[in-house]
């Protein structure tokens, strides 16, 4: 049994990676992440142009964490020293780079790979600061900034998706023919976290990037879509938590993973808990590699039109006490479910069997049924 992955030809010991982001922002930070276990690290986004920070940049709430950082406030030739310093530990590092021009992608992606990454990320989802998240949504110029930083170098260039379109296949397909060696997904959503309503203000002075938990649902769609419209791999990214949000992606279709929030908020311990979750599961199921599940819920994933419309209704296994929980009572909109004598009743005349009280129960007591 494995969990090593074979990623756009790149050898990693696991597919989970460190995602562009605060946490790589300089060689020390990166190596912390590979020996923390990281399969590998992407850099923070590097530009020719260095924007200094401001402060406060990052606020968080129980779902996820908003920022408003730009990119790495290191200097193209200062990354030289700092890839360096990383590749000594013999680490996967991956470039993620920002340009707004064909020939600047290029000439920064020839940069990066002299200083001896092993592969490129570019950096063209940001949903905040210049709206560079333009960048991804017009295919000319995709296709044109994926051509030229492919054609400038010798190593796998990865291009970084965003939500944020309405034609998220055929831009997949963009970057597919422009010889893109995988596509990642999703970069952080434009956000505003909250507002201060004694104070008037926003939480942040500006639109951010939202990342976590609360946008998981939002990333697997993206990472379903993409990997039904193309052949290149694909890397999972957004609100991954433990071991079976890793499974969640590879079953839709990713072949690695990239954790930035979950870190961030519980430090690097996180990477280990989940390879050893992840190394247990699949001895527990019996599989060799991680190979053997990837793209497994893709068959279960219909159109609309496809779904046959079935007689199902809620049915409770056993006895369920309504205690202190009762979420199945209060959320059926169609008055199916009651409390009598303390136990939980559906009344199959009334129930659509929409499903929502099965998701909802922590007994895990209801199901569906015909």
């Amino acid at each position: 049994m494995s969990l090593s992955v074979d990623f756009m030809g790149i050898k990693l010991k696991n597919p989970v990676i460190v995602a562009a982001s605060p946490l790589s922002g300089d060689g020390d930070m990166i190596r912390k992440a590979v020996d923390a276990g990281a399969g590998a690290v992407v850099t923070q986004t590097i530009a020719n142009e260095v924007r200094h920070n401001v402060r406060p940049r990052i606020a968080a709430n129980s779902l996820g964490m908003q920022n408003i950082e730009l990119y790495s406030n290191l200097t193209l030739e200062e990354w030289e020293r700092e890839i360096y310093h990383v590749k000594e530990k013999d680490a996967v590092v991956i470039a993620n780079i920002l340009a707004h021009t064909p020939s600047e992608m290029a000439y920064i992606a020839k940069k990066v790979e002299r200083f001896g990454v092993d592969a490129i990320e570019l950096g063209i989802s940001i949903p905040h600061g210049e709206g560079v998240e333009l960048l991804i949504s017009d295919m000319q110029r995709l296709y044109n900034l994926t051509k030229m930083a492919v054609d400038s170098v010798n190593i796998p260039v990865m291009v970084k998706f965003s939500p944020n379109v309405s034609n998220l296949t055929a831009l997949a397909k963009v970057v597919e023919k422009a010889g893109a060696s995988a596509i990642s997904a999703i970069d952080t959503i434009r956000s505003i976290l909250g507002v201060d309503i004694d104070k008037a203000k926003v939480m942040l002075p500006t639109y951010g990037g939202y990342s976590g938990e609360g946008i998981r649902p939002i990333a697997l769609a993206t990472i379903a879509s993409i990997s039904q419209a193309v052949k290149i791999p694909v890397s999972g990214i957004g609100g991954i938590e433990n071991y079976k949000n890793v499974i969640e992606y590879m079953m839709l279709g990713a072949s690695t993973v990239q954790l930035c929030t979950s870190l961030i908020m519980n430090g690097y311990g996180r990477i280990n808990e989940i390879l050893v979750d992840l190394e247990n599961w699949l001895e527990r199921k019996g599989l060799n590699s991680l190979d053997d599940i990837r793209g497994q819920a893709l068959s279960s994933l219909k159109s609309f039109e496809e779904i046959s419309i079935e007689p199902y209704i809620a049915k409770v296994n056993g006895i369920c006490k309504a205690d202190d929980c009762s979420k199945c009572v209060k959320s059926c909109m169609y008055g199916a479910i009651s409390i009598k004598n303390d136990i939980i009743v559906i009344d199959d005349s009334k129930c659509t069997g929409c499903g929502l009280c099965v998701s909802l129960c922590n007994k895990g007591l209801l199901y569906l049924d015909w």
